[in-house]
């Protein structure tokens, strides 16, 4: 029983989501490889070959591999798939967009956003927006997994030492080109990344509203979130929206700033290590999964929370 991880990577290096993906593979048992299929992606081989538990790493090396094009990496996928017993790519816009067609091609069933283990062919995954977790067994031969990350620790970057054995690459399906790519850019850190983020909700108002929320994100050199009733309001961008349809985070600590708690963006933030909610509504359901809570006026609040860190 061997696993393939699919790397999400930039060419030049590994994204953070492959190493959580690592751990969950290591957990179905047996041998972990890692494909990494990028253009002069030999940094990245070279950082997956360093990750703790992984005993081999593909590379295959292709100009049409620059972009990640979902329908060329899915036929290298397919290359090379009668060797492997799962195939697990991280559940991230990258990996959703590949494994659903490896697992059409396979003729299998893919069992999407897993956050738990329980057997190599038994895993665990949240529905109704997160308010139920169903267990799923797998009887197909080769199991096609994507995985949530905030649901497994990430492997260790350093430590390993596995081969990094070079294949040949697919042709250029010929199915997609690469047009343009536009690219948020920010000095805080990237928000599924952050350790700590300061979110705000429809009860900031306004999009001029949101500036109170800036001193207190720089202060403690957070990113920045949104509920998606916020998004919609044209608060800020969608590419801040924490939640079901959004964004799924689990930071070490979560803010959320006149955010009610609707059960959307509870599925995407819940599994913070630790929740400060400030809302003037006492009832408001982010309370319920807050481990600490303050009610009152948060243009009063935290300006307060701001002088308080110095």
């Amino acid at each position: 029983m061997t696993t393939l991880v699919i790397a999400e990577h930039d060419n030049a290096g590994l994204k953070g989501s492959t190493l959580n993906t690592v751990t969950a593979a290591i957990q179905c048992g047996g041998d972990v490889h890692v494909l990494v299929a990028g253009s002069n992606a030999g940094a990245a081989a070279a950082a997956a070959a360093q990750i703790t538990g992984v005993s081999k790493v593909l590379h295959a090396d292709a100009a049409h591999f620059a972009d990640g094009l979902a329908e060329n990496i899915a036929e290298q996928v397919l290359a090379v798939a009668a060797a492997y017993s799962h195939i697990l790519a991280p559940a991230t816009a990258y990996g959703k967009n590949i494994l659903p067609r490896v697992a059409a091609k396979l003729d299998v069933a893919q069992i999407s956003e897993i956050t738990k283990v329980d057997a190599p062919d038994t895993f665990e995954r949240p529905i109704y927006a997160g308010n139920a977790i169903a267990t799923v067994q797998s009887s197909d031969a080769v199991k096609v997994i994507t995985v949530r990350s905030t649901g497994f620790d990430a492997a260790a970057a350093s430590g390993g030492s596995a081969a990094v054995e070079t294949i040949a690459a697919v042709a250029d399906s010929g199915k997609s080109a690469f047009v343009s790519r536009e690219v948020a850019k920010s000095d805080r850190p990237e928000l599924t990344a952050a350790k700590i983020i300061v979110s705000g909700g429809r009860g900031m108002g306004s999009a001029d509203a949101f500036k109170v929320l800036e001193p207190l994100a720089d202060k403690l050199g957070a990113a920045m979130g949104a509920s998606r009733a916020a998004v919609d309001a044209g608060y800020v961008p969608n590419d801040w929206q924490v939640g079901q349809t959004g964004k799924i985070v689990a930071p070490q600590l979560y803010i959320a700033v006149g955010i009610s708690g609707a059960i959307q963006h509870l599925a995407g933030m819940k599994d913070s290590k630790t929740i400060v909610a400030i809302n003037k509504d006492p009832e408001a359901p982010i309370f319920s999964v807050a481990d600490y809570g303050i009610v009152g006026d948060l243009f009063e609040i935290v300006p307060q929370l701001v002088a308080e860190l110095g």
